[in-house]
Protein backbone atom coordinates (compact mmCIF):
# COMPACT_ATOMS: atom_id res chain seq x y z
CA UNK A 1 0.00 0.00 0.00
CA UNK A 2 1.21 3.52 -0.67
CA UNK A 3 1.78 5.87 2.20
CA UNK A 4 2.77 9.43 2.92
CA UNK A 5 4.15 10.95 6.08
CA UNK A 6 2.63 14.22 7.20
CA UNK A 7 4.39 16.64 9.53
CA UNK A 8 2.28 19.60 10.60
CA UNK A 9 3.45 22.40 12.84
CA UNK A 10 0.63 24.08 14.77
CA UNK A 11 1.46 27.54 16.04
CA UNK A 12 -0.62 30.08 17.92
CA UNK A 13 -0.82 32.94 15.44
CA UNK A 14 -3.24 34.00 12.71
CA UNK A 15 -5.87 31.57 11.44
CA UNK A 16 -5.54 30.01 8.00
CA UNK A 17 -7.41 27.22 6.27
CA UNK A 18 -5.33 24.70 4.32
CA UNK A 19 -6.23 21.80 2.07
CA UNK A 20 -3.71 18.99 2.45
CA UNK A 21 -2.93 17.40 -0.87
CA UNK A 22 -0.17 14.78 -0.72
CA UNK A 23 -0.11 14.58 -4.51
CA UNK A 24 0.25 10.92 -5.45
CA UNK A 25 2.57 10.53 -2.47
CA UNK A 26 4.30 7.21 -1.93
CA UNK A 27 6.85 7.24 0.85
CA UNK A 28 7.02 11.03 0.71
CA UNK A 29 7.19 13.29 3.77
CA UNK A 30 5.14 16.46 3.45
CA UNK A 31 5.58 19.47 5.75
CA UNK A 32 2.76 21.94 6.41
CA UNK A 33 2.73 24.85 8.84
CA UNK A 34 -0.54 25.94 10.44
CA UNK A 35 -0.58 29.37 12.03
CA UNK A 36 -3.66 29.35 14.22
CA UNK A 37 -5.30 32.40 15.67
CA UNK A 38 -8.52 34.31 16.08
CA UNK A 39 -10.32 36.66 13.72
CA UNK A 40 -13.41 38.77 14.23
CA UNK A 41 -15.18 39.20 10.89
CA UNK A 42 -17.77 41.87 10.15
CA UNK A 43 -18.22 43.58 6.79
CA UNK A 44 -14.48 44.12 6.99
CA UNK A 45 -11.90 42.00 8.80
CA UNK A 46 -10.07 42.80 12.01
CA UNK A 47 -7.78 40.62 14.09
CA UNK A 48 -7.64 40.27 17.84
CA UNK A 49 -5.16 38.65 20.20
CA UNK A 50 -5.29 34.89 20.63
CA UNK A 51 -6.71 33.90 24.05
CA UNK A 52 -7.38 30.21 23.38
CA UNK A 53 -5.28 27.10 23.70
CA UNK A 54 -5.73 24.72 20.77
CA UNK A 55 -5.46 21.17 19.45
CA UNK A 56 -6.00 19.86 15.92
CA UNK A 57 -7.69 16.56 15.02
CA UNK A 58 -7.12 14.87 11.65
CA UNK A 59 -10.63 13.52 11.29
CA UNK A 60 -10.67 10.02 9.79
CA UNK A 61 -6.90 9.47 9.73
CA UNK A 62 -6.27 6.12 11.42
CA UNK A 63 -3.10 7.30 13.20
CA UNK A 64 -1.66 3.78 13.28
CA UNK A 65 0.51 3.62 16.44
CA UNK A 66 0.73 7.44 16.35
CA UNK A 67 -2.10 8.39 18.73
CA UNK A 68 -0.01 11.33 19.98
CA UNK A 69 -0.96 13.09 16.73
CA UNK A 70 -4.71 12.40 16.91
CA UNK A 71 -5.52 15.69 18.59
CA UNK A 72 -8.52 15.57 20.98
CA UNK A 73 -7.72 17.71 24.01
CA UNK A 74 -7.03 15.79 27.24
CA UNK A 75 -7.49 12.46 25.44
CA UNK A 76 -4.29 12.09 23.38
CA UNK A 77 -2.57 15.37 24.22
CA UNK A 78 -2.74 18.44 26.39
CA UNK A 79 -3.62 21.65 24.53
CA UNK A 80 -1.01 23.73 22.72
CA UNK A 81 -0.58 26.79 24.89
CA UNK A 82 -0.67 30.33 23.51
CA UNK A 83 2.66 31.13 21.89
CA UNK A 84 3.78 27.48 21.79
CA UNK A 85 3.99 24.94 18.97
CA UNK A 86 3.60 21.21 18.40
CA UNK A 87 4.51 19.05 15.40
CA UNK A 88 1.79 16.57 14.40
CA UNK A 89 3.89 13.84 12.83
CA UNK A 90 2.00 10.89 11.35
CA UNK A 91 1.97 8.47 8.44
CA UNK A 92 -1.07 7.92 6.25
CA UNK A 93 -1.22 4.24 5.33
CA UNK A 94 -3.71 2.61 2.98
CA UNK A 95 -6.16 5.53 2.95
CA UNK A 96 -7.38 7.81 0.19
CA UNK A 97 -10.39 10.07 -0.22
CA UNK A 98 -12.01 13.07 1.42
CA UNK A 99 -11.34 13.66 5.10
CA UNK A 100 -10.88 16.87 7.07
CA UNK A 101 -9.12 18.51 9.99
CA UNK A 102 -10.52 20.67 12.77
CA UNK A 103 -9.84 22.06 16.22
CA UNK A 104 -10.71 19.58 18.97
CA UNK A 105 -11.19 21.57 22.13
CA UNK A 106 -14.37 23.27 23.30
CA UNK A 107 -16.21 24.89 20.33
CA UNK A 108 -13.15 26.20 18.49
CA UNK A 109 -13.86 23.96 15.53
CA UNK A 110 -16.67 26.38 14.62
CA UNK A 111 -14.03 28.31 12.65
CA UNK A 112 -10.85 26.20 12.74
CA UNK A 113 -11.34 23.52 10.07
CA UNK A 114 -10.49 22.58 6.51
CA UNK A 115 -10.39 19.74 3.97
CA UNK A 116 -7.82 16.94 4.03
CA UNK A 117 -7.83 15.27 0.64
CA UNK A 118 -5.76 12.16 -0.01
CA UNK A 119 -5.40 11.36 -3.69
CA UNK A 120 -5.06 7.80 -5.02
CA UNK A 121 -1.61 6.41 -5.72
CA UNK A 122 -0.06 7.48 -9.00
CA UNK A 123 -1.70 5.79 -12.00
CA UNK A 124 -4.43 4.24 -9.85
CA UNK A 125 -7.80 5.36 -11.30
CA UNK A 126 -10.99 6.10 -9.43
CA UNK A 127 -13.54 3.24 -9.59
CA UNK A 128 -15.88 5.67 -11.37
CA UNK A 129 -15.72 8.12 -14.26
CA UNK A 130 -12.73 10.43 -14.04
CA UNK A 131 -14.06 13.91 -13.17
CA UNK A 132 -13.28 16.98 -15.22
CA UNK A 133 -12.70 18.91 -11.99
CA UNK A 134 -12.84 18.34 -8.22
CA UNK A 135 -14.46 20.88 -5.90
CA UNK A 136 -14.48 20.86 -2.07
CA UNK A 137 -17.85 21.84 -0.56
CA UNK A 138 -17.61 22.52 3.18
CA UNK A 139 -20.69 23.24 5.28
CA UNK A 140 -20.24 25.32 8.42
CA UNK A 141 -22.10 27.52 10.88
CA UNK A 142 -21.88 31.27 11.36
CA UNK A 143 -22.26 32.90 14.76
CA UNK A 144 -22.67 36.63 15.25
CA UNK A 145 -21.31 36.19 18.78
CA UNK A 146 -18.29 34.29 20.08
CA UNK A 147 -19.11 30.52 20.11
CA UNK A 148 -16.82 30.10 23.11
CA UNK A 149 -18.94 32.58 25.07
CA UNK A 150 -22.09 30.75 23.96
CA UNK A 151 -21.05 27.33 25.26
CA UNK A 152 -19.45 28.82 28.37
CA UNK A 153 -22.73 30.49 29.31
CA UNK A 154 -24.72 27.33 28.56
CA UNK A 155 -22.52 25.16 30.76
CA UNK A 156 -22.68 27.73 33.55
CA UNK A 157 -26.47 28.10 33.49
CA UNK A 158 -27.28 24.49 32.60
CA UNK A 159 -29.56 25.49 29.73
CA UNK A 160 -29.31 24.91 26.00
CA UNK A 161 -26.84 27.09 24.07
CA UNK A 162 -27.90 29.76 21.62
CA UNK A 163 -28.01 28.48 18.05
CA UNK A 164 -26.01 29.75 15.07
CA UNK A 165 -27.16 32.69 13.00
CA UNK A 166 -26.52 31.11 9.61
CA UNK A 167 -25.09 28.13 7.79
CA UNK A 168 -22.28 28.54 5.30
CA UNK A 169 -20.98 26.90 2.14
CA UNK A 170 -17.22 27.28 1.88
CA UNK A 171 -17.40 29.98 4.53
CA UNK A 172 -20.12 32.05 2.82
CA UNK A 173 -23.74 32.38 4.04
CA UNK A 174 -25.26 33.28 0.70
CA UNK A 175 -28.19 35.35 -0.57
CA UNK A 176 -31.00 33.99 1.62
CA UNK A 177 -29.66 35.80 4.68
CA UNK A 178 -29.84 39.53 5.29
CA UNK A 179 -26.99 41.61 3.87
CA UNK A 180 -25.00 38.64 2.59
CA UNK A 181 -25.88 38.45 -1.10
CA UNK A 182 -22.35 39.39 -2.06
CA UNK A 183 -21.00 36.66 0.25
CA UNK A 184 -22.26 33.77 -1.90
CA UNK A 185 -20.37 30.69 -3.03
CA UNK A 186 -20.65 30.36 -6.79
CA UNK A 187 -19.60 27.24 -8.63
CA UNK A 188 -18.99 27.88 -12.31
CA UNK A 189 -19.27 24.83 -14.57
CA UNK A 190 -19.08 23.89 -18.22
CA UNK A 191 -21.83 21.98 -20.03
CA UNK A 192 -21.38 18.25 -20.57
CA UNK A 193 -18.75 17.79 -17.88
CA UNK A 194 -18.56 15.63 -14.75
CA UNK A 195 -17.50 17.27 -11.49
CA UNK A 196 -16.51 15.53 -8.27
CA UNK A 197 -17.91 17.38 -5.25
CA UNK A 198 -16.02 16.56 -2.05
CA UNK A 199 -18.55 17.47 0.64
CA UNK A 200 -17.74 17.89 4.32
CA UNK A 201 -20.17 18.74 7.13
CA UNK A 202 -18.15 20.90 9.51
CA UNK A 203 -21.26 22.37 11.17
CA UNK A 204 -21.20 22.26 14.96
CA UNK A 205 -24.66 20.96 15.76
CA UNK A 206 -26.72 20.15 12.68
CA UNK A 207 -27.20 17.30 10.26
CA UNK A 208 -27.92 18.73 6.82
CA UNK A 209 -29.90 17.96 3.68
CA UNK A 210 -28.26 19.19 0.47
CA UNK A 211 -29.53 19.44 -3.10
CA UNK A 212 -28.83 21.23 -6.38
CA UNK A 213 -31.88 22.37 -8.32
CA UNK A 214 -32.68 20.38 -11.49
CA UNK A 215 -29.58 18.19 -11.12
CA UNK A 216 -28.97 14.61 -10.02
CA UNK A 217 -26.05 13.60 -7.82
CA UNK A 218 -24.29 10.23 -7.87
CA UNK A 219 -22.87 9.19 -4.51
CA UNK A 220 -19.49 7.43 -4.91
CA UNK A 221 -17.71 7.78 -1.57
CA UNK A 222 -18.48 8.23 2.14
CA UNK A 223 -15.90 8.95 4.85
CA UNK A 224 -13.07 8.25 2.38
CA UNK A 225 -14.45 4.81 1.45
CA UNK A 226 -15.71 4.05 -2.05
CA UNK A 227 -19.35 2.96 -2.19
CA UNK A 228 -21.60 1.31 -4.74
CA UNK A 229 -22.72 4.33 -6.81
CA UNK A 230 -26.34 5.42 -6.59
CA UNK A 231 -28.24 8.44 -7.81
CA UNK A 232 -30.14 10.85 -5.61
CA UNK A 233 -31.57 14.37 -5.77
CA UNK A 234 -30.67 15.04 -2.13
CA UNK A 235 -28.00 13.85 0.25
CA UNK A 236 -27.99 13.72 4.06
CA UNK A 237 -24.70 14.43 5.80
CA UNK A 238 -24.12 14.57 9.57
CA UNK A 239 -21.48 16.67 11.33
CA UNK A 240 -18.18 14.86 10.95
CA UNK A 241 -19.13 12.96 7.80
CA UNK A 242 -17.80 13.42 4.28
CA UNK A 243 -19.56 12.44 1.04
CA UNK A 244 -18.22 12.53 -2.50
CA UNK A 245 -20.73 12.88 -5.34
CA UNK A 246 -20.48 13.15 -9.09
CA UNK A 247 -22.34 16.04 -10.68
CA UNK A 248 -22.92 15.64 -14.42
CA UNK A 249 -23.78 18.99 -15.94
CA UNK A 250 -26.35 19.49 -18.66
CA UNK A 251 -25.23 18.83 -22.22
CA UNK A 252 -25.76 22.40 -23.36
CA UNK A 253 -26.09 25.84 -21.84
CA UNK A 254 -29.41 25.72 -19.91
CA UNK A 255 -30.19 29.42 -19.94
CA UNK A 256 -30.66 29.41 -16.16
CA UNK A 257 -28.78 29.34 -12.86
CA UNK A 258 -29.41 26.94 -10.02
CA UNK A 259 -29.46 27.20 -6.25
CA UNK A 260 -27.45 24.63 -4.31
CA UNK A 261 -28.99 24.66 -0.84
CA UNK A 262 -28.66 23.01 2.54
CA UNK A 263 -30.84 23.06 5.64
CA UNK A 264 -31.04 20.96 8.81
CA UNK A 265 -32.49 17.53 9.42
CA UNK A 266 -34.04 17.84 12.89
CA UNK A 267 -35.06 15.07 15.30
CA UNK A 268 -34.61 16.57 18.78
CA UNK A 269 -36.86 18.80 20.84
CA UNK A 270 -34.36 21.63 21.38
CA UNK A 271 -34.04 24.87 19.46
CA UNK A 272 -32.10 24.86 16.19
CA UNK A 273 -31.05 27.17 13.39
CA UNK A 274 -34.10 26.89 11.11
CA UNK A 275 -32.55 28.56 8.08
CA UNK A 276 -31.26 27.63 4.65
CA UNK A 277 -27.87 28.32 3.11
CA UNK A 278 -27.55 28.73 -0.63
CA UNK A 279 -24.78 28.77 -3.18
CA UNK A 280 -25.27 29.16 -6.93
CA UNK A 281 -24.39 26.82 -9.78
CA UNK A 282 -23.57 28.90 -12.87
CA UNK A 283 -22.92 27.60 -16.38
CA UNK A 284 -20.35 29.23 -18.63
CA UNK A 285 -22.12 31.30 -21.26
CA UNK A 286 -21.70 30.35 -24.93
CA UNK A 287 -19.08 32.36 -26.79
CA UNK A 288 -20.48 35.57 -28.30
CA UNK A 289 -23.75 35.13 -26.41
CA UNK A 290 -25.77 38.08 -25.18
CA UNK A 291 -26.84 36.33 -21.97
CA UNK A 292 -26.43 38.17 -18.69
CA UNK A 293 -26.20 35.89 -15.67
CA UNK A 294 -28.14 38.43 -13.61
CA UNK A 295 -31.12 38.18 -15.97
CA UNK A 296 -31.33 34.39 -16.09
CA UNK A 297 -34.03 32.53 -14.14
CA UNK A 298 -32.84 31.04 -10.85
CA UNK A 299 -34.24 27.62 -9.96
CA UNK A 300 -34.55 26.37 -6.37
CA UNK A 301 -34.39 22.72 -5.24
CA UNK A 302 -37.02 21.09 -3.07
CA UNK A 303 -35.45 19.74 0.12
CA UNK A 304 -37.09 17.12 2.36
CA UNK A 305 -39.10 18.34 5.37
CA UNK A 306 -37.01 19.20 8.42
CA UNK A 307 -38.02 16.01 10.26
CA UNK A 308 -38.06 13.60 7.31
CA UNK A 309 -36.68 10.52 9.06
CA UNK A 310 -38.07 8.32 6.27
CA UNK A 311 -35.78 10.00 3.73
CA UNK A 312 -32.85 9.85 6.15
CA UNK A 313 -33.35 6.12 6.68
CA UNK A 314 -33.73 5.30 3.01
CA UNK A 315 -30.66 7.34 2.12
CA UNK A 316 -28.40 5.68 4.68
CA UNK A 317 -29.61 2.20 3.67
CA UNK A 318 -28.37 2.82 0.12
CA UNK A 319 -24.79 3.25 1.31
CA UNK A 320 -22.92 0.00 0.61
CA UNK A 321 -19.23 -0.79 0.31
CA UNK A 322 -17.91 -1.81 -3.11
CA UNK A 323 -16.81 -5.15 -1.61
CA UNK A 324 -14.73 -5.87 -4.72
CA UNK A 325 -11.38 -7.57 -5.10
CA UNK A 326 -9.67 -4.18 -5.40
CA UNK A 327 -11.69 -2.62 -2.59
CA UNK A 328 -12.80 -5.40 -0.23
CA UNK A 329 -15.11 -5.06 2.76
CA UNK A 330 -13.11 -6.85 5.47
CA UNK A 331 -15.98 -7.21 7.92
CA UNK A 332 -14.96 -9.10 11.08
CA UNK A 333 -16.82 -12.40 10.84
CA UNK A 334 -15.94 -13.51 14.35
CA UNK A 335 -16.76 -11.39 17.40
CA UNK A 336 -14.63 -11.49 20.55
CA UNK A 337 -16.48 -8.85 22.57
CA UNK A 338 -20.05 -7.58 22.35
CA UNK A 339 -21.07 -4.27 23.89
CA UNK A 340 -24.40 -2.48 24.25
CA UNK A 341 -24.23 1.30 24.78
CA UNK A 342 -27.19 3.58 25.40
CA UNK A 343 -26.79 7.01 23.83
CA UNK A 344 -28.85 9.97 24.95
CA UNK A 345 -29.58 13.01 27.04
CA UNK A 346 -30.24 13.41 30.75
CA UNK A 347 -29.84 15.85 33.59
CA UNK A 348 -27.38 16.60 36.36
CA UNK A 349 -27.74 18.48 39.62
CA UNK A 350 -27.36 22.22 39.65
CA UNK A 351 -24.51 23.72 41.62
CA UNK A 352 -25.26 24.47 45.25
CA UNK A 353 -27.35 27.60 45.87
CA UNK A 354 -28.04 27.98 42.15
CA UNK A 355 -31.13 27.53 40.01
CA UNK A 356 -30.33 26.19 36.55
CA UNK A 357 -32.12 26.55 33.23
CA UNK A 358 -32.36 22.86 32.39
CA UNK A 359 -35.44 20.67 33.00
CA UNK A 360 -36.97 21.31 36.45
CA UNK A 361 -34.10 23.52 37.55
CA UNK A 362 -31.38 20.99 36.63
CA UNK A 363 -28.55 21.10 34.12
CA UNK A 364 -28.73 19.44 30.71
CA UNK A 365 -26.38 16.48 30.44
CA UNK A 366 -25.65 13.65 28.00
CA UNK A 367 -24.15 10.22 28.49
CA UNK A 368 -23.05 6.84 27.17
CA UNK A 369 -24.45 4.01 29.32
CA UNK A 370 -25.56 6.74 31.73
CA UNK A 371 -21.94 7.81 32.31
CA UNK A 372 -21.40 11.49 31.51
CA UNK A 373 -17.70 11.85 30.72
CA UNK A 374 -15.68 14.10 33.02
CA UNK A 375 -12.74 15.71 31.25
CA UNK A 376 -9.48 14.96 33.06
CA UNK A 377 -6.68 17.42 33.74
CA UNK A 378 -4.07 15.11 32.21
CA UNK A 379 -4.23 13.53 28.76
CA UNK A 380 -5.47 9.92 29.01
CA UNK A 381 -2.88 8.61 26.54
CA UNK A 382 -0.06 10.19 28.49
CA UNK A 383 -1.36 8.74 31.77
CA UNK A 384 -1.65 5.30 30.18
CA UNK A 385 1.76 5.29 28.51
CA UNK A 386 3.64 6.36 31.64
CA UNK A 387 1.65 4.11 33.97
CA UNK A 388 0.14 7.06 35.83
CA UNK A 389 -3.57 6.33 35.41
CA UNK A 390 -4.37 6.39 39.12
CA UNK A 391 -6.55 9.41 39.76
CA UNK A 392 -6.82 10.20 36.04
CA UNK A 393 -9.17 7.51 34.72
CA UNK A 394 -10.70 4.19 35.68
CA UNK A 395 -10.62 1.12 33.38
CA UNK A 396 -14.16 -0.01 34.17
CA UNK A 397 -16.48 1.55 31.61
CA UNK A 398 -19.69 -0.57 31.68
CA UNK A 399 -20.23 -3.04 28.84
CA UNK A 400 -23.99 -2.37 29.01
CA UNK A 401 -26.36 -0.13 31.02
CA UNK A 402 -26.61 -0.72 34.75
CA UNK A 403 -30.38 -0.21 34.58
CA UNK A 404 -32.42 -1.70 31.74
CA UNK A 405 -35.67 -0.03 30.67
CA UNK A 406 -37.82 0.50 27.62
CA UNK A 407 -35.28 2.77 25.90
CA UNK A 408 -37.60 4.14 23.23
CA UNK A 409 -40.83 4.06 25.27
CA UNK A 410 -41.90 6.23 28.18
CA UNK A 411 -38.72 7.50 29.85
CA UNK A 412 -37.98 6.76 33.52
CA UNK A 413 -38.78 9.36 36.14
CA UNK A 414 -35.15 9.61 37.19
CA UNK A 415 -33.24 11.34 34.39
CA UNK A 416 -30.06 11.97 36.36
CA UNK A 417 -26.80 10.74 34.83
CA UNK A 418 -23.71 9.40 36.54
CA UNK A 419 -20.34 11.07 36.07
CA UNK A 420 -16.85 9.71 35.64
CA UNK A 421 -13.70 9.40 33.57
CA UNK A 422 -13.79 5.78 32.50
CA UNK A 423 -12.32 3.87 29.56
CA UNK A 424 -13.12 0.53 27.94
CA UNK A 425 -9.98 -1.63 27.82
CA UNK A 426 -9.44 -3.95 24.85
CA UNK A 427 -6.61 -6.41 24.19
CA UNK A 428 -4.85 -5.84 20.89
CA UNK A 429 -6.68 -7.31 17.86
CA UNK A 430 -10.00 -7.75 19.69
CA UNK A 431 -12.93 -8.07 17.28
CA UNK A 432 -15.69 -5.80 18.59
CA UNK A 433 -19.43 -5.64 17.95
CA UNK A 434 -21.06 -2.55 19.40
CA UNK A 435 -24.78 -1.78 19.54
CA UNK A 436 -25.57 1.90 20.12
CA UNK A 437 -29.14 2.49 21.28
CA UNK A 438 -30.83 5.88 21.32
CA UNK A 439 -33.06 6.63 24.32
CA UNK A 440 -36.20 8.71 24.75
CA UNK A 441 -34.92 10.46 27.89
CA UNK A 442 -35.64 14.18 27.23
CA UNK A 443 -36.74 13.12 23.75
CA UNK A 444 -35.39 10.71 21.15
CA UNK A 445 -32.79 12.22 18.86
CA UNK A 446 -30.33 11.23 16.16
CA UNK A 447 -26.70 11.20 17.33
CA UNK A 448 -23.77 11.12 14.86
CA UNK A 449 -21.11 9.07 16.70
CA UNK A 450 -17.47 9.41 15.64
CA UNK A 451 -14.80 6.85 16.54
CA UNK A 452 -11.18 7.99 16.47
CA UNK A 453 -8.39 5.66 15.36
CA UNK A 454 -10.57 3.22 13.42
CA UNK A 455 -12.99 2.69 10.61
CA UNK A 456 -15.96 0.47 11.37
CA UNK A 457 -18.60 -1.42 9.43
CA UNK A 458 -22.27 -0.51 9.90
CA UNK A 459 -23.74 -4.02 9.88
CA UNK A 460 -27.27 -3.16 11.00
CA UNK A 461 -29.70 -0.50 12.13
CA UNK A 462 -33.35 -0.20 13.04
CA UNK A 463 -36.00 1.56 15.09
CA UNK A 464 -37.31 0.78 18.54
CA UNK A 465 -35.32 -1.30 21.03
CA UNK A 466 -32.58 -3.57 19.72
CA UNK A 467 -33.56 -7.25 19.93
CA UNK A 468 -30.44 -9.44 20.38
CA UNK A 469 -32.40 -12.54 19.35
CA UNK A 470 -33.98 -11.26 16.14
CA UNK A 471 -32.01 -8.29 14.80
CA UNK A 472 -28.60 -9.99 14.21
CA UNK A 473 -30.28 -12.31 11.71
CA UNK A 474 -30.63 -9.30 9.39
CA UNK A 475 -27.07 -8.01 9.76
CA UNK A 476 -25.27 -7.24 6.50
CA UNK A 477 -21.88 -8.95 6.67
CA UNK A 478 -21.29 -8.88 2.91
CA UNK A 479 -21.08 -5.23 1.80
CA UNK A 480 -21.88 -2.94 4.75
CA UNK A 481 -20.77 0.67 4.57
CA UNK A 482 -17.39 1.32 6.19
CA UNK A 483 -16.96 4.72 7.82
CA UNK A 484 -15.77 6.66 10.87
CA UNK A 485 -18.95 8.56 11.79
CA UNK A 486 -22.44 7.07 11.90
CA UNK A 487 -25.83 8.44 12.87
CA UNK A 488 -27.58 6.54 15.66
CA UNK A 489 -31.21 6.77 14.43
CA UNK A 490 -33.67 8.81 16.46
CA UNK A 491 -35.61 6.29 18.53
CA UNK A 492 -33.53 3.44 17.16
CA UNK A 493 -30.19 1.66 17.17
CA UNK A 494 -27.15 0.98 15.02
CA UNK A 495 -24.74 -1.98 15.06
CA UNK A 496 -21.07 -1.63 14.12
CA UNK A 497 -18.08 -3.96 14.00
CA UNK A 498 -14.39 -3.10 14.07
CA UNK A 499 -11.04 -4.71 14.76
CA UNK A 500 -9.08 -3.12 17.61
CA UNK A 501 -5.72 -3.33 15.82
CA UNK A 502 -4.43 0.14 16.73
CA UNK A 503 -2.85 0.52 20.20
CA UNK A 504 -3.59 3.72 22.10
CA UNK A 505 -6.46 5.67 23.64
CA UNK A 506 -9.23 6.45 21.19
CA UNK A 507 -12.03 8.94 21.71
CA UNK A 508 -15.64 8.15 20.76
CA UNK A 509 -18.18 10.95 20.96
CA UNK A 510 -21.26 12.54 19.48
CA UNK A 511 -20.32 14.99 16.74
CA UNK A 512 -23.11 17.34 17.76
CA UNK A 513 -20.81 19.61 19.71
CA UNK A 514 -23.44 20.54 22.28
CA UNK A 515 -23.87 16.87 23.24
CA UNK A 516 -20.12 16.38 23.49
CA UNK A 517 -19.98 19.41 25.79
CA UNK A 518 -22.69 17.82 27.95
CA UNK A 519 -20.71 14.57 28.29
CA UNK A 520 -21.79 12.25 25.45
CA UNK A 521 -18.31 10.79 25.00
CA UNK A 522 -16.05 7.97 26.18
CA UNK A 523 -12.71 6.40 25.29
CA UNK A 524 -11.38 3.00 24.26
CA UNK A 525 -7.96 1.91 25.51
CA UNK A 526 -6.39 -0.62 23.13
CA UNK A 527 -3.41 -2.38 24.68
CA UNK A 528 -0.13 -3.09 22.89
CA UNK A 529 0.25 -6.32 20.98
CA UNK A 530 3.20 -8.68 21.35
CA UNK A 531 5.10 -7.71 18.20
CA UNK A 532 7.13 -4.49 17.79
CA UNK A 533 4.79 -3.20 15.06
CA UNK A 534 1.82 -3.72 17.38
CA UNK A 535 2.97 -1.28 20.02
CA UNK A 536 2.26 2.42 20.53
CA UNK A 537 5.18 4.59 19.48
CA UNK A 538 6.86 6.72 22.18
CA UNK A 539 5.61 10.30 22.61
CA UNK A 540 7.37 13.10 20.72
CA UNK A 541 9.71 15.36 22.66
CA UNK A 542 7.57 18.46 22.05
CA UNK A 543 4.33 16.91 23.36
CA UNK A 544 2.42 19.74 25.10
CA UNK A 545 2.34 19.66 28.89
CA UNK A 546 -0.78 20.17 30.97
Amino acid sequence: MGFSTIQLLALMGFFITLCLLPQHAQGVTRHYEFNLGRATIYLSKSLTNVPNNITIHWHGIRQLRSGWADGPAYITQCPIQTGQSYVYNFTITGQRGTLWWHAHISWLRSTVYGPLIILPKHNVPYPFQKPYKEVPIIFGEWFNTDPEAIISQALRTGGGPNVSDAYTINGLPGPLYNCSKKDTFKMKVKPGKTYLLRMINAALNDELFFSIANHTLTVVEADAIYVKPFETDTILITPGQTTNVLLKTKSSFPGATFFMTARPYVTGQGTFDNSTVAGILEYESPIHSSFSIKNLPLFKPTLPPLNDTSFATNFTKKLRSLASREFPANVPDRVDERFFFTIGLGTSLCDQNQTCQGPNGTKFAASVNNISFVQPNTALLQAHFFGQSNGVYRPDFPINPFHWFNYTGNPPNNTMVGNGTKVMVLPFNTSVELIMQDTSILGAESHPLHLHGFNFFVVGQGFGNYDPNKDPKNFNLVDPIERNTVGVPSGGWVAIRFLADNPGVWFMHCHLEVHTSWGLKMAWLVLDGKLPNQKLLPPPSDLPKC
